[in-house]
């Protein structure tokens, strides 16, 4: 190639071309931490938990069954915008409930690249889950507020959704899966949320 050739075409898509900058999203019980620290490993990039940004009066908010409000969550989401954006170049993942699509909105604000990983299911296989899960801050009864306050991801958004019913190496592979250039998602399972639904591109 002569030196004052312009240099060819990269490959599209920001996939090729840049490390994973994942948030594992999805109602408390739903495996978010287990899942995002699976990812991490798999895609060698650093893990946060959202759980550890929150500040204590936040914490013991809900220790008392008392669900956050807006208020509440705004600086939280701030920091975790914040650890995105410093993480960007060179991808994470982290684990962070983004129930609300503005919450998703702040943490987008810092970091436009950024694709959601919405791990989905029932309410009732999630209430069994956080009641037999001991020693956390986040009591079974807020397991419904928090689906109420849930919205799914919309067509617009980056992400995938995947079922949390399957187990922790499935979950990744779903995502790997969906998430590949030219990939096609998993089938979806009979009566669950589906292997992987890939919403507004790939990661």
């Amino acid at each position: 190639m002569n030196p004052t050739d312009p240099p060819p075409p990269t490959s599209p898509g920001p996939a090729a071309q840049t490390p994973p900058l994942l948030v594992v999203m999805g109602v408390t019980g739903s495996g978010k931490t287990t899942v995002g620290a699976a990812l991490a490993q798999r895609l060698r990039v650093p893990f946060a938990d959202a759980d550890d940004f929150h500040s204590p009066a936040s914490v013991a908010k809900m220790s008392a069954g008392i669900p956050l409000d807006d208020d509440d969550r705004l600086p939280w989401l701030r920091s975790i915008g914040a650890w995105l954006a410093a993480h960007a170049a060179g991808g994470g993942v982290v684990s962070c409930s983004a129930l609300k699509r503005s919450y998703r909105d702040v943490l987008r604000e810092s970091a436009p690249q950024v694709c959601f990983v919405h791990l989905a299911g029932d309410q009732q296989v999630v209430s069994r889950r956080v009641a037999g899960r001991p020693g956390h801050f986040m009591p079974a009864s807020l397991v419904a507020s928090q689906f109420a306050t849930l919205q799914p991801l919309q067509p617009d958004e980056h992400g995938v959704v995947l079922d949390l019913t399957h187990d922790v190496d499935r979950l990744v592979e779903d995502y790997l899966a969906a998430a590949s250039p030219g990939g096609a998602p998993p089938p979806a399972d009979p009566g669950g949320a589906g292997g992987a639904t890939d919403r507004g591109g790939r990661s």
